[in-house]
Protein backbone atom coordinates (compact mmCIF):
# COMPACT_ATOMS: atom_id res chain seq x y z
CA UNK A 1 0.00 0.00 0.00
CA UNK A 2 1.07 3.43 -1.08
CA UNK A 3 0.66 6.72 1.12
CA UNK A 4 -0.73 9.91 -0.51
CA UNK A 5 1.77 11.30 -3.35
CA UNK A 6 1.78 14.50 -1.19
CA UNK A 7 4.12 12.90 1.61
CA UNK A 8 6.61 12.35 -0.70
CA UNK A 9 8.84 15.53 -0.72
CA UNK A 10 8.57 15.12 3.21
CA UNK A 11 9.46 11.46 3.14
CA UNK A 12 12.17 12.02 0.62
CA UNK A 13 14.37 14.77 2.15
CA UNK A 14 13.85 13.25 6.00
CA UNK A 15 15.21 9.93 4.71
CA UNK A 16 17.64 11.22 2.59
CA UNK A 17 20.59 11.58 4.61
CA UNK A 18 20.18 8.72 6.93
CA UNK A 19 19.37 6.34 3.93
CA UNK A 20 22.26 7.97 1.98
CA UNK A 21 24.78 6.82 4.72
CA UNK A 22 23.14 3.42 5.98
CA UNK A 23 23.11 2.24 1.92
CA UNK A 24 26.54 3.48 1.72
CA UNK A 25 27.70 1.72 4.66
CA UNK A 26 25.77 -1.42 3.84
CA UNK A 27 26.67 -1.70 0.14
CA UNK A 28 30.98 -0.64 1.36
CA UNK A 29 30.54 -3.45 3.77
CA UNK A 30 29.80 -6.24 0.85
CA UNK A 31 32.00 -4.63 -2.08
CA UNK A 32 35.02 -3.23 0.35
CA UNK A 33 36.17 0.37 0.50
CA UNK A 34 38.09 -0.12 -2.92
CA UNK A 35 34.52 -0.06 -4.41
CA UNK A 36 33.63 3.50 -2.25
CA UNK A 37 32.83 5.70 -5.84
CA UNK A 38 31.10 2.71 -7.38
CA UNK A 39 28.52 2.22 -4.46
CA UNK A 40 27.96 5.87 -3.89
CA UNK A 41 26.72 5.84 -7.63
CA UNK A 42 24.60 3.32 -6.69
CA UNK A 43 23.17 4.65 -3.53
CA UNK A 44 22.60 8.33 -5.52
CA UNK A 45 20.80 6.35 -8.79
CA UNK A 46 18.45 4.89 -5.85
CA UNK A 47 17.51 7.89 -4.13
CA UNK A 48 17.18 9.83 -7.67
CA UNK A 49 14.55 6.58 -8.68
CA UNK A 50 12.92 7.67 -4.92
CA UNK A 51 12.68 11.30 -6.16
CA UNK A 52 11.12 10.10 -9.70
CA UNK A 53 8.96 7.82 -8.67
CA UNK A 54 7.55 8.58 -5.04
CA UNK A 55 5.83 12.00 -6.22
CA UNK A 56 3.85 10.03 -8.60
CA UNK A 57 3.21 6.53 -7.43
CA UNK A 58 2.93 7.65 -3.56
CA UNK A 59 5.81 6.64 -0.60
CA UNK A 60 6.13 2.66 0.20
CA UNK A 61 4.96 1.80 3.38
CA UNK A 62 8.53 0.83 4.07
CA UNK A 63 10.73 3.12 2.02
CA UNK A 64 13.71 1.86 3.49
CA UNK A 65 13.41 -1.77 2.34
CA UNK A 66 12.04 -0.26 -0.38
CA UNK A 67 15.35 1.45 -0.78
CA UNK A 68 17.34 -1.38 -0.44
CA UNK A 69 15.66 -3.46 -3.00
CA UNK A 70 16.39 -0.66 -5.79
CA UNK A 71 19.87 -0.36 -4.22
CA UNK A 72 20.53 -4.04 -4.64
CA UNK A 73 19.03 -4.13 -7.97
CA UNK A 74 20.83 -1.14 -9.34
CA UNK A 75 24.47 -3.31 -8.00
CA UNK A 76 23.45 -6.12 -9.53
CA UNK A 77 23.29 -4.63 -12.79
CA UNK A 78 25.96 -3.08 -12.94
CA UNK A 79 28.05 -5.85 -12.04
CA UNK A 80 26.64 -7.50 -14.84
CA UNK A 81 27.05 -5.00 -16.87
CA UNK A 82 30.66 -4.60 -15.74
CA UNK A 83 31.06 -8.50 -16.39
CA UNK A 84 32.30 -9.00 -12.95
CA UNK A 85 30.00 -12.40 -12.66
CA UNK A 86 32.48 -15.16 -14.58
CA UNK A 87 34.73 -17.38 -13.32
CA UNK A 88 37.34 -15.24 -12.78
CA UNK A 89 35.32 -13.82 -9.86
CA UNK A 90 33.34 -16.61 -8.49
CA UNK A 91 34.07 -15.49 -4.94
CA UNK A 92 32.26 -12.06 -5.44
CA UNK A 93 29.15 -14.09 -7.06
CA UNK A 94 28.68 -15.95 -4.19
CA UNK A 95 29.31 -13.45 -1.18
CA UNK A 96 26.84 -11.47 -3.75
CA UNK A 97 24.29 -14.22 -3.97
CA UNK A 98 24.26 -14.78 0.10
CA UNK A 99 22.88 -10.64 0.40
CA UNK A 100 20.57 -10.70 -2.58
CA UNK A 101 18.99 -13.76 -0.30
CA UNK A 102 18.68 -11.44 2.56
CA UNK A 103 15.07 -10.26 2.89
CA UNK A 104 15.07 -6.76 2.39
CA UNK A 105 13.38 -5.71 5.50
CA UNK A 106 15.56 -7.48 7.38
CA UNK A 107 18.37 -5.95 5.75
CA UNK A 108 17.03 -2.08 6.12
CA UNK A 109 16.28 -3.03 10.06
CA UNK A 110 19.47 -5.00 11.02
CA UNK A 111 20.59 -2.10 13.47
CA UNK A 112 23.37 -4.06 14.95
CA UNK A 113 24.81 -5.24 12.09
CA UNK A 114 24.10 -1.53 10.53
CA UNK A 115 25.96 -0.05 13.32
CA UNK A 116 29.32 -2.06 12.90
CA UNK A 117 29.32 -0.81 9.17
CA UNK A 118 28.70 2.36 9.62
CA UNK A 119 31.58 2.89 11.95
CA UNK A 120 34.19 0.85 9.93
CA UNK A 121 33.03 3.34 7.25
CA UNK A 122 33.69 6.12 9.55
CA UNK A 123 37.16 4.74 10.00
CA UNK A 124 37.60 4.10 6.49
CA UNK A 125 37.35 7.72 5.54
CA UNK A 126 39.23 8.64 8.40
CA UNK A 127 42.43 6.98 7.90
CA UNK A 128 45.84 8.35 8.59
CA UNK A 129 47.14 8.10 5.19
CA UNK A 130 45.13 10.68 4.07
CA UNK A 131 44.96 14.41 4.78
CA UNK A 132 43.05 15.96 7.38
CA UNK A 133 40.88 17.82 5.11
CA UNK A 134 40.36 14.60 2.66
CA UNK A 135 39.07 12.71 5.78
CA UNK A 136 36.61 15.03 7.00
CA UNK A 137 35.29 16.15 3.83
CA UNK A 138 34.82 12.31 2.34
CA UNK A 139 33.73 11.56 5.84
CA UNK A 140 31.01 14.60 5.77
CA UNK A 141 30.33 13.21 1.32
CA UNK A 142 29.89 9.34 2.13
CA UNK A 143 28.66 9.02 6.27
CA UNK A 144 25.88 12.21 5.92
CA UNK A 145 25.03 12.94 2.55
CA UNK A 146 26.17 16.47 2.07
CA UNK A 147 26.74 17.78 -1.12
CA UNK A 148 30.29 19.06 -2.46
CA UNK A 149 28.77 22.42 -2.25
CA UNK A 150 27.47 22.08 1.22
CA UNK A 151 31.14 21.02 1.93
CA UNK A 152 32.66 23.92 0.14
CA UNK A 153 30.75 25.95 2.03
CA UNK A 154 32.04 24.78 5.69
CA UNK A 155 35.20 24.53 4.61
CA UNK A 156 34.97 28.10 2.94
CA UNK A 157 36.46 26.98 -0.18
CA UNK A 158 34.91 26.03 -4.03
CA UNK A 159 33.20 23.11 -4.84
CA UNK A 160 35.43 22.62 -7.15
CA UNK A 161 38.38 21.77 -4.94
CA UNK A 162 35.99 19.84 -2.69
CA UNK A 163 35.33 17.65 -5.71
CA UNK A 164 38.84 17.23 -6.66
CA UNK A 165 39.88 16.17 -2.99
CA UNK A 166 36.66 13.98 -2.53
CA UNK A 167 38.35 11.94 -5.79
CA UNK A 168 41.68 11.95 -4.74
CA UNK A 169 40.72 10.90 -1.50
CA UNK A 170 38.82 7.66 -2.64
CA UNK A 171 41.62 7.10 -5.66
CA UNK A 172 43.74 6.55 -2.13
CA UNK A 173 41.87 4.22 -0.71
CA UNK A 174 41.61 2.36 -4.10
CA UNK A 175 45.57 2.26 -4.25
CA UNK A 176 45.88 1.41 -0.56
CA UNK A 177 43.35 -1.86 -0.43
CA UNK A 178 42.26 -0.36 2.68
CA UNK A 179 40.36 -2.79 4.80
CA UNK A 180 36.66 -2.60 6.03
CA UNK A 181 37.32 -2.82 10.13
CA UNK A 182 37.99 -1.08 13.18
CA UNK A 183 41.30 -0.05 14.07
CA UNK A 184 43.26 -1.98 16.84
CA UNK A 185 43.09 -0.12 20.25
CA UNK A 186 46.75 0.52 20.47
CA UNK A 187 45.52 3.58 17.29
CA UNK A 188 42.00 4.00 18.10
CA UNK A 189 42.61 7.36 20.06
CA UNK A 190 44.39 8.73 17.19
CA UNK A 191 42.28 7.44 14.40
CA UNK A 192 39.16 8.61 16.69
CA UNK A 193 40.48 12.50 16.27
CA UNK A 194 39.38 12.54 12.66
CA UNK A 195 36.28 11.15 12.85
CA UNK A 196 35.08 13.68 15.81
CA UNK A 197 36.59 16.31 14.13
CA UNK A 198 34.18 15.56 11.21
CA UNK A 199 31.07 15.14 12.79
CA UNK A 200 31.63 18.10 14.86
CA UNK A 201 31.87 20.12 11.69
CA UNK A 202 28.81 18.62 10.41
CA UNK A 203 27.18 19.44 13.66
CA UNK A 204 28.24 23.29 13.32
CA UNK A 205 26.89 23.40 10.26
CA UNK A 206 23.40 22.38 11.38
CA UNK A 207 23.64 24.39 13.88
CA UNK A 208 24.40 27.89 12.09
CA UNK A 209 24.24 27.08 8.80
CA UNK A 210 27.01 28.89 6.12
CA UNK A 211 24.45 29.18 3.13
CA UNK A 212 20.93 28.18 2.10
CA UNK A 213 17.72 30.54 3.02
CA UNK A 214 17.67 29.39 6.82
CA UNK A 215 19.63 29.50 9.94
CA UNK A 216 19.02 26.42 11.38
CA UNK A 217 19.51 22.82 9.42
CA UNK A 218 18.10 20.64 12.75
CA UNK A 219 18.71 17.73 10.14
CA UNK A 220 21.70 18.22 9.78
CA UNK A 221 22.35 18.85 13.86
CA UNK A 222 20.48 15.46 14.33
CA UNK A 223 22.94 13.50 12.02
CA UNK A 224 25.93 14.33 13.56
CA UNK A 225 24.32 13.16 17.03
CA UNK A 226 23.09 10.16 15.70
CA UNK A 227 26.34 9.05 14.31
CA UNK A 228 28.36 10.45 17.28
CA UNK A 229 26.46 8.63 19.66
CA UNK A 230 27.04 5.55 17.75
CA UNK A 231 30.46 6.15 18.61
CA UNK A 232 30.00 6.90 22.28
CA UNK A 233 27.94 3.89 23.05
CA UNK A 234 29.69 1.20 21.25
CA UNK A 235 32.08 -1.24 23.92
CA UNK A 236 35.29 0.10 20.80
CA UNK A 237 34.79 3.51 20.73
CA UNK A 238 33.31 5.00 23.14
CA UNK A 239 35.54 6.91 25.18
CA UNK A 240 35.82 9.73 27.05
CA UNK A 241 36.00 12.35 24.22
CA UNK A 242 32.90 10.74 22.30
CA UNK A 243 30.79 11.35 25.04
CA UNK A 244 32.17 15.00 25.71
CA UNK A 245 31.60 15.70 22.08
CA UNK A 246 28.10 14.11 22.41
CA UNK A 247 27.43 16.21 25.18
CA UNK A 248 28.17 19.09 23.47
CA UNK A 249 26.33 18.65 20.63
CA UNK A 250 22.66 17.61 22.92
CA UNK A 251 23.25 20.49 25.01
CA UNK A 252 23.45 22.57 21.89
CA UNK A 253 21.02 21.53 20.04
CA UNK A 254 18.08 21.52 23.19
CA UNK A 255 17.86 25.07 22.21
CA UNK A 256 17.01 24.69 18.73
CA UNK A 257 13.93 25.26 18.80
CA UNK A 258 13.98 28.56 20.25
CA UNK A 259 16.99 30.02 18.31
CA UNK A 260 14.77 31.96 15.61
CA UNK A 261 10.97 33.24 15.40
CA UNK A 262 8.09 32.25 13.51
CA UNK A 263 8.97 34.44 10.59
CA UNK A 264 12.54 32.48 11.32
CA UNK A 265 14.22 35.46 12.59
CA UNK A 266 17.37 35.38 14.64
CA UNK A 267 17.04 34.88 18.30
CA UNK A 268 19.87 35.74 20.35
CA UNK A 269 20.49 33.99 23.84
CA UNK A 270 19.09 36.81 25.96
CA UNK A 271 15.60 36.70 23.78
CA UNK A 272 15.22 33.58 22.99
CA UNK A 273 11.93 31.23 25.62
CA UNK A 274 13.83 28.98 27.55
CA UNK A 275 10.14 26.94 27.92
CA UNK A 276 10.83 25.90 24.21
CA UNK A 277 14.29 24.37 25.14
CA UNK A 278 14.37 20.23 25.17
CA UNK A 279 15.16 19.36 28.49
CA UNK A 280 15.42 15.78 27.60
CA UNK A 281 18.32 16.85 25.19
CA UNK A 282 19.46 18.85 28.30
CA UNK A 283 19.17 15.58 30.51
CA UNK A 284 20.84 13.71 27.96
CA UNK A 285 23.29 16.21 27.35
CA UNK A 286 24.31 16.25 30.88
CA UNK A 287 24.58 12.47 31.41
CA UNK A 288 27.27 12.33 28.55
CA UNK A 289 29.35 15.15 30.04
CA UNK A 290 28.97 13.18 33.45
CA UNK A 291 30.12 10.00 31.40
CA UNK A 292 33.25 12.17 29.56
CA UNK A 293 34.74 13.26 32.86
CA UNK A 294 35.83 9.22 33.31
CA UNK A 295 38.88 9.95 31.61
CA UNK A 296 42.04 11.61 32.25
CA UNK A 297 42.74 13.95 29.27
CA UNK A 298 40.81 17.31 29.29
CA UNK A 299 39.98 17.62 25.22
CA UNK A 300 38.67 20.74 23.92
CA UNK A 301 35.48 19.10 23.74
CA UNK A 302 35.06 18.97 27.68
CA UNK A 303 35.47 22.73 28.07
CA UNK A 304 33.00 23.56 25.04
CA UNK A 305 30.04 20.96 26.78
CA UNK A 306 30.87 22.29 30.04
CA UNK A 307 30.17 25.93 28.49
CA UNK A 308 26.80 24.50 26.66
CA UNK A 309 25.80 23.39 30.42
CA UNK A 310 26.11 26.88 32.11
CA UNK A 311 23.66 28.16 29.16
CA UNK A 312 21.44 25.12 29.13
CA UNK A 313 21.32 24.81 32.93
CA UNK A 314 20.80 28.54 33.67
CA UNK A 315 17.28 29.31 34.39
CA UNK A 316 17.05 32.84 32.79
CA UNK A 317 19.63 34.73 30.75
CA UNK A 318 20.34 36.70 34.26
CA UNK A 319 21.30 33.42 36.04
CA UNK A 320 23.91 32.46 33.58
CA UNK A 321 27.28 31.68 35.45
CA UNK A 322 29.21 33.78 33.39
CA UNK A 323 32.88 33.89 35.90
CA UNK A 324 32.49 30.01 35.05
CA UNK A 325 31.86 30.50 31.39
CA UNK A 326 34.52 32.76 31.32
CA UNK A 327 36.88 30.20 33.15
CA UNK A 328 36.04 27.71 30.83
CA UNK A 329 37.21 29.38 27.94
CA UNK A 330 40.38 30.23 29.38
CA UNK A 331 41.42 27.15 29.92
CA UNK A 332 40.09 26.41 26.65
CA UNK A 333 42.71 28.70 25.10
CA UNK A 334 45.40 26.63 26.70
CA UNK A 335 44.65 24.23 24.37
CA UNK A 336 44.10 25.88 20.81
CA UNK A 337 44.87 29.12 19.47
CA UNK A 338 41.47 29.13 17.54
CA UNK A 339 40.98 33.09 16.82
CA UNK A 340 37.37 31.82 17.30
CA UNK A 341 37.88 30.47 20.81
CA UNK A 342 39.43 33.85 21.60
CA UNK A 343 36.13 35.81 20.35
CA UNK A 344 33.96 33.85 22.29
CA UNK A 345 36.44 34.48 25.15
CA UNK A 346 36.17 38.14 24.52
CA UNK A 347 32.17 37.96 24.47
CA UNK A 348 32.08 36.14 27.93
CA UNK A 349 35.16 39.34 29.31
CA UNK A 350 32.14 41.69 28.54
CA UNK A 351 29.89 39.48 30.51
CA UNK A 352 31.90 39.51 32.92
CA UNK A 353 33.48 42.68 33.17
CA UNK A 354 31.77 44.81 31.47
CA UNK A 355 30.87 46.12 27.72
CA UNK A 356 34.13 48.55 27.77
CA UNK A 357 36.26 45.40 28.32
CA UNK A 358 34.45 43.08 26.28
CA UNK A 359 35.06 45.52 23.59
CA UNK A 360 39.23 46.26 24.44
CA UNK A 361 39.44 42.08 24.46
CA UNK A 362 37.59 42.03 20.57
CA UNK A 363 40.73 44.65 19.91
CA UNK A 364 43.40 41.87 20.55
CA UNK A 365 41.88 39.25 18.38
CA UNK A 366 43.37 38.53 15.28
CA UNK A 367 42.66 37.23 11.87
CA UNK A 368 38.98 37.41 11.55
CA UNK A 369 38.11 40.38 10.48
CA UNK A 370 36.11 38.85 7.73
CA UNK A 371 34.44 36.98 9.94
CA UNK A 372 30.55 38.18 10.80
CA UNK A 373 30.85 37.48 14.26
CA UNK A 374 33.14 39.60 15.40
CA UNK A 375 31.79 42.62 13.85
CA UNK A 376 28.78 41.82 15.35
CA UNK A 377 29.97 41.42 18.74
CA UNK A 378 31.97 44.89 18.30
CA UNK A 379 27.82 46.33 17.24
CA UNK A 380 26.48 44.85 20.99
CA UNK A 381 28.86 45.98 22.99
CA UNK A 382 29.10 49.44 21.23
CA UNK A 383 25.45 49.76 21.89
CA UNK A 384 25.46 48.58 25.40
CA UNK A 385 28.05 51.43 26.00
CA UNK A 386 25.21 54.16 24.56
CA UNK A 387 27.51 54.54 21.35
CA UNK A 388 24.74 53.49 18.87
CA UNK A 389 27.06 55.51 15.62
CA UNK A 390 29.78 53.13 16.22
CA UNK A 391 27.28 50.42 16.87
CA UNK A 392 26.15 51.47 13.53
CA UNK A 393 29.32 51.08 11.40
CA UNK A 394 30.18 47.38 13.25
CA UNK A 395 26.72 46.43 12.27
CA UNK A 396 27.12 47.32 8.89
CA UNK A 397 30.79 45.64 8.29
CA UNK A 398 28.58 42.63 9.90
CA UNK A 399 25.61 42.91 7.23
CA UNK A 400 28.11 43.16 4.01
CA UNK A 401 29.45 39.85 5.50
CA UNK A 402 26.27 38.18 5.69
CA UNK A 403 25.37 34.93 4.11
CA UNK A 404 22.03 33.84 4.71
CA UNK A 405 18.73 35.96 4.64
CA UNK A 406 17.85 35.90 8.31
CA UNK A 407 21.23 37.21 8.81
CA UNK A 408 20.86 40.54 6.81
CA UNK A 409 17.44 40.83 8.64
CA UNK A 410 18.89 40.85 11.81
CA UNK A 411 21.79 43.59 11.34
CA UNK A 412 18.95 45.70 9.32
CA UNK A 413 17.13 45.74 12.82
CA UNK A 414 20.21 46.40 14.56
CA UNK A 415 21.30 49.44 12.38
CA UNK A 416 17.50 50.78 12.22
CA UNK A 417 17.46 50.80 15.95
CA UNK A 418 21.15 52.33 16.17
CA UNK A 419 20.03 54.95 13.58
CA UNK A 420 16.50 55.57 15.71
CA UNK A 421 18.61 56.11 18.98
CA UNK A 422 21.57 58.37 17.55
CA UNK A 423 19.27 61.48 17.05
CA UNK A 424 17.76 60.70 20.51
CA UNK A 425 20.90 61.02 22.04
CA UNK A 426 21.75 64.06 20.40
CA UNK A 427 18.65 66.20 22.08
CA UNK A 428 19.49 65.00 25.47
Amino acid sequence: MLNEPASAQFATEHFFRHESARLVATLVGQFGAQRLQWVEDVVQEALVRALQTWPYRGVPDNPAAWLTQTARHLALDQLRREQRWNEREEGISAEQARWMAVPVEAAAGDDAHLRDDTLRLMFVCCHPQLSAEAQIALALRTLCGLSPAEIAAAFVTSEAAISKRLVRARQRIRELALPFELPEAYELPQRLDAVLASLYLLFNEGYKASSGEHLVRSDLCHEAIRLTELLATHPATGLPQCHALLALMLLSASRLPARTDEAGGILRLHEQDRSLWDQSLIHRGIHHLQHSARGETLTEYHLEAGIAACHSTAANHAATDWPRILALYDQLMQLTSSPVVALNRAIAVGRVHGAQHGLEALAAVQGLEGYLSLHAARGTFAAELGQPQAATVHYRSALALATLPSERRFFERQIAACEAAAPALATN
